[in-house]
């Protein structure tokens, strides 16, 4: 694990690619990010955060347009990316036909897009889906440093394979996730955003 410059983001976006982790900045925390087609970039990912086998990480993406290729956009959620979107909201939607990157133990996906520059460029410059879920241990308080993620984890079995350091951000309520589905919206998680 090595600690390095959020300037040097395509050195991030090579590990991500590659089957790694990193930790970066978000809008609201840090966050871990890996190739969400990538099985094993997965389950590292879940080690790390120790996290449940089975709960749902959310994917993000550069723009809505990207999001529309994965899941069954419609009207509401077309609504909610107009007044939200980049920004700290998640929405749940049905799985699209791209069976090829579907997740066979879900139908739906969370998906977001950032309105942080590092994250959105991390999606950018991947060109694939990535995980964005908070770069702590599972159940622990939200990081908002790169030096805090390594102290957390610098001394684990399992850790990132780099932190792009973006500094010490504000601290921030998580992401607003909501639920699409039959046109009406379903909060499951209230955050920063009031849907």
């Amino acid at each position: 694990m090595k600690i390095i410059s959020d300037s040097n983001i395509e050195e991030a976006v090579e590990i991500i690619l590659s089957g790694g982790v990193i930790a970066h900045a978000t809008e609201t925390c840090y966050g871990f990010a890996c190739d969400l087609s990538n099985d094993d970039a997965v389950k590292k990912l879940f080690s790390i955060k120790e996290r449940p086998e089975g709960m749902p990480v959310s994917a993000l993406f550069a723009s809505a347009e990207e999001v529309k290729k994965f899941v069954e956009w419609n009207e509401v959620a077309d609504e909610l990316a107009e007044k939200h979107l980049p920004g700290p909201l998640t929405i749940v939607l049905p799985i699209g036909p791209r069976t090829a990157d579907r997740d066979p133990r879900s139908e739906t996906m969370g998906v977001r897009v950032s309105s942080h520059p590092i994250a959105s460029r991390l999606a950018e410059l991947a060109g694939i889906p990535i995980s964005t879920t908070s770069a702590n241990l599972h159940g622990e308080p939200e990081i908002y440093s790169g030096k805090e993620v390594f102290e957390k984890f610098e001394n684990k079995e399992f850790k990132p394979d780099l932190i792009l350091d973006s500094g010490i951000i504000p601290e921030s309520a998580p992401s607003t996730v909501v639920r699409v589905s039959n046109g009406e919206v379903e909060i499951l998680r209230q955050g920063s955003i009031d849907v």
